[in-house]
């Protein structure tokens, strides 16, 4: 196994979720982005010293309190996520910088604002740590430069017309009226708000069109009052005008727990059984984004409600339900419904969304692409997305069910929210492989650790060991024991060996031998092993065969192409699998890890009786040369060596029968499920 393609949170590339059977637990979220980033550009703008506690870590964050410093704005880490901003009352120090702000729109969109109306002169551009671009230069800005050339503003597009990066420069301001689209993004209305008080007088905002993602800007309006500058009128009336004064520090400032990062941990509760409670969010929240619960409500799920947590759980039926939603009050969080409509009897539509479009990536489209990977129908619409899941929905796979979602790969296109959202998929009974994880550093760092305390995989006993140790025997009994199902590893690679012997295919040609493992039809019914649709026995458990296999399990190529095959093994209720590096490599998340062993010559031995009950002719010294000549090949192979995994318990079964060996794993298994 390669260092790219490790499991759970450890590797960029990818991240393979394990199929998923329930959800229950408590999540203390980390703080909002949209309020993280305003209380700090109002802190920087505000007189005196306010002290942020909860801020959110992230890149969006970073991106911000990086702009600020380098406009000379004096910013202390007190440590645990709190900071000191000393505000420069609307007084840049710095009035000459270039600010990168990667992909974050709410440092990028209000930073334009505040620093159009500042006096100063700035560069402000997007992309990578390496280069600029990228995403950022794509999303349209226009609207909010129009705006803001209304009072004066000199500002300058340095690339595509209506895009970032800007220039700004120092200008005669004047006007006391301006008009601004609502209909593409409400950070530039938020960003405009914000930066109306540094022209020391009032003025009247007019809004053009549908304000979309109102609660976005009900945050800011909240936020501005805490700093002492209110506004006054009504969008859809006459405009608002921002009162005039300077902002002041409210000396201590709490950031609330993010909604949106909410709706994942709600949504896992209502498809995994619950309850799942999260805290940091509740009734008394400011953000619009609480409402995702009163909407997966809606669906069927039983949601509990305190001031400062939201607690969801399955609907009383099992079953979630479809809905027909305008989704304008809840833009980010929709995004959670379109994947929770998986497991939803019915087609569930979510319209009014089409500021997905200029989102870190157009939403709409790459939410599509991605539902129907894993078998959805989906219809989708310059403003709109219809899902109508695979049939039959479920909200997870009963015992003996195969997977109700396909296994595939998730294209996440930097969005930190396609990450997210679609790691509920797992639920669907095959696991997902979610790309690009690192991309939830956006405003979720931990994101995927936190996923997994509060979800429970499908339970993987993991019986490794060396040849003739038993553990096959073992592995098989201690499954019908549990009603689990079972996978033979090592027959896997036997089974490799004996289709490649029937197509012709020498054990040393890799690339040949790594296809062929991705063709070929495997299958464990009881006790009968299927190749392709036909039956094998006991041409499997010759010598020959056994040598056949760690000869091909050596293979590093040949290995990676039966890793995935290996894991679709993982249904509910439970898997018991067997092997030489089942726990340290296939299924490193197991519940119970064994390494069984035995002496070589008790392994001789046993093999010696298996061959004889079945009328072969042996002889326990060759039997015994050849098992310490495969033990030495197995331990010292450069791609998994056989050893005992990290967590594994060593279970030596020279003194023991098999049914001793049986008992000794379910207890031990139990005494995991008791804790």
């Amino acid at each position: 196994m390669t260092e790219s393609r490790k499991c759970y949170m450890t590797q960029p590339e990818f991240l393979d979720l394990p199929p998923l059977v329930s959800a229950h637990g408590t999540v203390r979220l980390p703080g909002s982005k949209s309020i993280s980033n305003r209380v700090l550009l109002l802190a920087a703008l505000a007189d005196g010293e306010t002290t942020v506690r909860d801020l959110l870590h992230s890149d969006d964050t970073e991106r911000m309190l990086d702009a600020l410093r380098t406009l000379g704005v004096k910013v202390e880490s007190l440590g645990d996520n709190a900071y000191r901003v000393t505000g420069c009352g609307g007084n840049f120090q710095n009035k000459q910088a270039e600010l990168f702000l990667g992909n974050a729109g709410t440092a990028f969109r209000p930073l334009v604002a505040v620093l159009a109306l500042s006096g100063g002169n700035y560069e402000l551009f997007g992309g990578t740590s390496s280069s600029r671009g990228g995403r950022m230069h794509e999303r349209p800005i226009g609207d909010l430069v129009d705006a803001l050339r209304q009072l004066g503003a000199d500002i300058r597009y340095l690339g595509n017309e209506g895009f970032p990066p800007l220039k700004i420069s120092p200008a005669k301001l004047a006007g006391d009226i301006v008009k601004i689209r609502g209909d593409v993004s409400s950070q530039f209305l938020s960003g405009l708000l914000m930066a109306l008080p540094l022209l020391k007088h009032s003025v009247k905002v007019e809004v053009e069109g549908e304000l979309i993602s109102q609660p976005y800007v009900d945050i800011t309006l909240s936020m501005m009052a805490q700093f002492g500058v209110g506004v006054l009128g009504d969008f859809y009336d006459s405009g608002v005008s921002a009162q005039e004064g300077h902002y002041q520090s409210p000396g201590t400032i709490y950031v609330e727990g993010d909604a949106s990062s909410a709706s994942y941990f709600l949504a896992a509760g209502a498809i995994g059984g619950g309850p799942v409670r999260v805290e940091g969010v509740g009734t008394d929240s400011v953000q619009g984004d609480k409402r995702f619960a009163e909407e997966l409500q809606k669906m069927g799920a039983r949601i509990n409600w305190g001031i400062n947590w939201i607690e969801a759980r399955e609907p009383e039926s099992g079953k979630l339900k479809a809905i027909d939603l305008d989704c304008n009050h809840i833009p980010d969080a929709a995004m959670t419904l379109a994947v929770a409509a998986l497991f939803a009897e019915g087609t569930t539509t979510l319209r009014n969304i089409a500021s997905w479009r200029v989102k870190e990536t157009d939403r709409i489209a790459a939410m599509a692409t991605e539902l129907r990977k894993l078998g959805a129908i989906v219809v989708e619409g310059a403003d709109f997305i219809s899902i109508t899941p695979p049939s039959p929905p479920a909200p997870l796979p009963q015992a003996g069910e195969g997977s109700l979602l396909r296994h595939v790969a998730i294209d996440t296109y930097d969005d930190h929210r396609m990450a997210m959202c679609f790691s509920l998929a797992a639920f669907g009974g095959a696991g997902v492989r979610i790309n690009d994880p690192k991309c939830v550093a956006k405003t979720f760092p931990d994101y995927f650790d936190m996923f997994k305390q509060v979800t429970q995989a499908v339970p993987v006993i993991a019986i490794d060991g060396p040849s003739a140790s038993g553990k096959g025997t073992v592995a098989q009994r201690v499954a019908t024991a549990l009603g689990m199902h079972y996978l033979d590893s090592g027959a896997l690679y036997r089974l490799l060996g004996l289709a490649a012997q029937r197509r012709g295919i020498a054990l040393d040609e890799e690339a040949k031998l790594a296809d062929l493992a991705g063709e070929v039809d495997i299958r464990f019914e009881g006790e009968d092993i299927w190749l392709d649709g036909t039956k094998v026995g006991d041409e499997l458990r010759t010598e020959e065969a056994g040598s056949a296999a760690s000869k091909i399990a050596a293979l590093p190529k040949v290995r990676a192409a039966l890793l995935d095959k290996q894991r679709a093994f993982r249904r509910a209720p439970g898997l018991v699998a067997d092997g030489r590096d089942m726990a340290s490599v296939v299924f490193p998340d197991s519940k119970l890890k064994i390494f069984l062993t035995a002496s070589a010559e008790a392994r001789a031995e046993r093999r010696y009786k298996q061959l004889i009950e079945k009328g072969m002719s042996a002889n326990i010294a060759a039997l015994l040369q050849d098992i310490k000549a495969r033990d030495e090949r197995d331990t010292q192979r450069s791609v998994a060596p056989l050893q005992q995994a990290q967590g594994a318990s060593l279970l030596d079964t020279t003194p023991l029968n098999i049914e001793q060996a049986v008992q000794e794993v379910l207890n031990r298994y139990r005494v995991l499920e008791s804790r």
